[in-house]
């Protein structure tokens, strides 16, 4: 048994005070008149032992987040917001939940994207890879907080369907998707649902029905490690076959883990006959579902109710948010009559895991699969002779991004034979981290990794200068318009809203793109309308021509129809070895030792916001 403490790690004030009052706090609307899984009286002919209630506690996207602990920063995690992330926090929340309502009256389900996202992750991923020997620290800690069940999220597939199927075989309790189907027999890949019985009173069994959907996208995010393997059905197609079968076979409730967003969305377009985010379309089309665990879309829904469109009933979604910094609860009130349970109400809220310190049991277990992660992450690798910072690389050019599309050309450019190894070659970045700093100095693993927080893997298409802009013009998308030249907060221009985005378009689906050889250089003009945005458009000095000819370092995400861009779906590959970008990006410094952003600066893709020809100044 792991049984050292977790070093530097420390508790906020307050949080006694904070647990004392979550469980003041656990009471919901629906409570009133009733203790935990007693009786809350009834209507004629229901005694006080007729009413049941049962609680759902559910988290999502948890991401490999086990402590609380920010690797990069090597210290406890903390944002803007003062939030809190890890399974051990959610451990705490949970107890309090159990001792509030009586354990036999709770469940706990995920809905997905667990074992990808932290360097924890990657190192039991990679470094040390998760076999019949190592078990996953996240199923080590879910095995031992008590989950009943899990949906598969996409990101649960980043590191192959084998290392899939070990994780699986890891855990204690099902993982579920129903819509994940064989390519070979068309049946589920995994286990569809699960029906769990509690005790009501007297002996009474409640079946609960547990339907575990994931997101379509996996087809297209991670084509490479599920074509010809499997292939994945609508949310809405699936759960109308099997919520009728659950309840054909007893089932009193049905709540869903769907890894799929509420607000009703697709980030790929119709590169799939089927939505990304389609969890309110499942609550709307599919009779007989009482709850849904929302997942994927990484957003705080505490209680959202919509209506059923075939039987008028009400269906609840909770989503919390992500990484273990909330967990939903539905409290599903049930009442007995003619020999059966049915669902009277149902109400939710999310609790925030900021106000708890972590269940010191979950710190035990995981103290040395922690500190491996914590000592691979601090080791340097190399060092760099000036500071480089992402902050800003979202609005306007910066040596950071200018690294990573050197890093991805140079790989690319390797590989390429015969008449194509005479094209130009160019690539893409993503600010996915504004967070991400190198240091001047020593460079440690972390330092590097904070750049690229994703999975993602290496390909090189070709692309004409057309399709070169018509991708640039998709990128600028990204920025909100700026009618005039003047000075703008960066907040008013950047992750605006789109048809396919409408609660902004995110940071990764805004991409920089830079030459290798020769600089790219352009200017995005928001004084002009979405889709005739790139100006001056040049290959080492020279106007890019509409057929000329390039190979682009892209990722497999966005090269899969990731963000929808135009022209890369259907592209001639011409590079695929399936290397990982962050690694190759360690592996760059391990062997090159200095990073001096004067060794790639003819990768400067020399890009500025104007407003009618004339340069944006940009505040943060």
């Amino acid at each position: 048994m792991r049984m050292t403490n977790l070093q530097r790690r420390r508790v906020r004030g307050g949080v006694v005070a904070a647990a004392t009052a979550l469980l003041v706090g656990l009471a919901s609307p629906a409570m009133a008149g009733g203790g935990p899984g007693g009786g809350h009286g009834g209507g004629p002919g229901h005694g006080p032992s007729d009413d049941y209630r049962l609680t759902v506690m559910g988290t999502t996207d948890l991401h490999g987040n086990a402590l609380n602990w920010d690797y990069f920063k090597d210290a406890e995690y903390d944002d803007s917001a003062h939030n809190d992330v890890g399974l051990a926090k959610v451990s705490t929340l949970v107890n309090q939940v159990r001792a509030d309502r009586g354990a036999r009256n709770t469940l706990l389900i995920d809905a997905g994207d667990t074992i990808q996202g932290t360097s924890l992750a990657y190192y039991f991923a990679k470094i040390e890879p998760i076999s019949k020997k190592v078990e996953h620290p996240m199923a080590t800690a879910m095995n031992a907080i008590g989950y009943d069940a899990a949906a598969v999220g996409n990101h649960e597939f980043n590191y192959g369907v084998p290392y899939l199927r070990t994780f699986e075989k890891q855990l204690d309790f099902p993982l579920l998707a129903a819509n994940a189907l064989d390519d070979g027999t068309g049946r589920p890949a995994f286990r569809p649902y699960t029906i769990k019985t509690v005790t009501g009173h007297h002996g009474r069994a409640v079946r609960v029905g547990i339907l575990g959907l994931t997101n379509p996208g996996i087809a297209i995010w991670d084509k490479a490690n599920v074509e010809g393997k499997m292939h994945f059905d609508g949310l809405v197609e699936q759960a109308s076959r099997y919520v009728p079968e659950m309840r054909r076979k007893g089932a009193d409730v049905v709540v869903v883990a769907a890894h799929s967003g509420a607000d009703t969305s697709s980030s790929y377009g119709d590169a799939l006959p089927f939505p990304e985010n389609a969890a309110t379309l499942v609550a709307q089309q599919v009779p007989g579902i009482d709850a849904i665990l929302v997942g994927h879309a990484h957003q705080e829904i505490p209680e959202r109710v919509v209506t059923n469109t075939a039987t008028g009933k009400p269906v609840v979604l909770s989503e919390p948010l992500k990484w273990g910094e909330r967990l939903s609860v539905f409290d599903i009130d049930l009442s007995f009559a003619r020999g059966r349970w049915s669902v009277q109400q149902v109400h939710a809220q999310v609790l925030n895991s900021n106000t708890v310190p972590e269940d010191p049991k979950i710190v035990r277990l995981l103290q040395a699969d922690h500190q491996k992660a914590v000592d691979y992450v601090n080791s340097v690798i190399g060092t760099a002779t000036e500071a480089m910072s992402a902050a800003t690389a979202r609005y306007e050019d910066t040596s950071a991004l200018d690294f990573i599309n050197r890093v991805q050309a140079e790989t690319v450019k390797a590989d390429l034979t015969g008449a194509d190894a005479d094209l130009p070659v160019l690539s893409i970045a993503a600010p996915f981290n504004k967070d991400a700093a190198i240091p001047q100095g020593d460079v440690t693993v972390g330092d590097i990794a904070g750049l690229y927080i994703y999975d993602n893997t290496l390909l090189g298409i070709k692309l004409t200068g057309a399709q070169v802009k018509a991708y640039l013009e998709k990128s600028a998308e990204y920025f909100k318009p700026a009618p005039t030249p003047g000075t703008y907060a960066a907040a008013d221009l950047t992750n605006a809203p789109t048809a396919t985005a409408p609660n902004g378009t995110p940071d990764y689906n805004y991409d920089v793109m830079g030459g290798l050889d020769q600089p790219l250089t352009y200017d995005i003009d928001l004084a002009q309308p979405v889709g005739s945005r790139i100006t001056g458009l040049a290959y080492g000095g020279v106007p890019v021509t509409d057929d000329q000819q390039f190979v682009v370092a892209i990722n497999n995400y966005r090269q899969s129809g990731g963000g929808n861009f135009p022209g890369v779906v259907g592209a001639p590959v011409v590079h695929n070895r399936q290397l990982e970008i962050r690694q190759l990006l360690i592996d760059w410094v391990t062997e090159h030792q200095v990073i001096d952003p004067a060794l790639f600066s003819a990768t400067n893709p020399d890009w500025q916001l104007t407003s009618g020809g004339t340069p944006l100044t940009i505040t943060p």
